[in-house]
């Protein structure tokens, strides 16, 4: 495996100021985003993982190239509008959304995944006072 490719690739989509969030006095708020290791955000851990990131993105081209070239322009550009507005509608931050609109429009509502029976890894439980959360959502805190 090229691995030079894949630093390279990697350095480039890597925000440096993502990977250390501030918190309000200028310190890493742990509480909210857990300890970082910058080579865990450098590097992937296995080959296929990068791949795996990029399934659902790379699924959706093929099937909008494929739309376009059966139905035209309009039908990708509906369906991008739709996965927008399915994208938008959220719950509170201290409780799990379901995206379940979202689901039904790429099709995954009638098939069972890891993240139906295990949970998604990134959706965990998380425990907060629930005004506080929504406030550092809208940025008032």
């Amino acid at each position: 495996m090229n691995t030079r490719g894949l630093r390279s690739q990697l350095k480039d989509s890597v925000p440096v100021a993502g990977l250390c969030p501030q918190g309000a006095y200028g310190v890493q708020d742990s509480l909210r985003s857990g300890f970082t290791s910058i080579k865990n955000e450098l590097l992937p851990s296995h080959p296929l993982e990068l791949s795996e990131k990029n399934f659902q993105p790379n699924q959706d081209k093929m099937n909008f190239s494929t739309l376009r070239s059966i139905q035209g322009l309009h039908a990708p550009l509906k369906l991008q509008m739709e996965y927008r507005a399915a994208r938008q509608i959220q719950r509170l931050p201290f409780l799990q959304s379901s995206n379940l609109a979202l689901d039904t429009l790429r099709g995954n509502d009638e098939s069972i995944g890891f993240e139906d029976i295990l949970n998604d890894p990134f959706q965990s439980e998380m425990m907060g006072e629930p005004h506080i959360m929504v406030e550092y959502q809208l940025g008032l805190l």
